[in-house]
């Protein structure tokens, strides 16, 4: 069974920036559709970000981080990011890293096209 362990969390001010990483082992991230997906106290996971398997920075973005989010890969080291920049208090959450075999829906992304998922890891803006 492979796993993903998420990691680069942290509290930060109104408009500052942090980057997370997902390190992946037994899943090969050059060959599954990856997702970012987050979820806030009270609140519903949602998808925020994807990319499919032979690209290493075109992805798909929810409307809410567009132009401030940015997802990457690095097929070599077997790594998946999410560049966050402009942070809101409204991006706080559990963000999580997800892999799947390219289901329908798997750009939005939705929760059902993965399979895989990561513990986790906290981000906290403050105004």
């Amino acid at each position: 069974q492979g796993q993903l362990v998420e990691s680069g969390g942290g509290s930060v001010q109104a408009g500052g920036s942090l980057r997370l990483s997902c390190a992946a082992s037994g899943y090969t991230v050059s060959n599954n559709c990856m997702g970012w997906f987050r979820q806030a106290p009270g609140k519903e996971r949602e998808g925020v970000a994807s990319i499919p398997p032979r690209s290493l920075y075109t992805g798909f973005y929810a409307d809410s981080v567009k132009g401030r989010f940015t997802i990457s890969k690095d097929n070599a080291k077997n790594m998946l990011y999410l560049q966050m920049n402009s942070l809101q208090p409204e991006d706080t959450g559990m963000y999580y890293c997800a892999a799947g075999p390219c289901r329908v829906g798997w750009e939005r992304p939705a929760l059902d096209a993965y399979d895989y998922w990561g513990q986790g890891t906290q981000v906290t803006v403050s105004s």
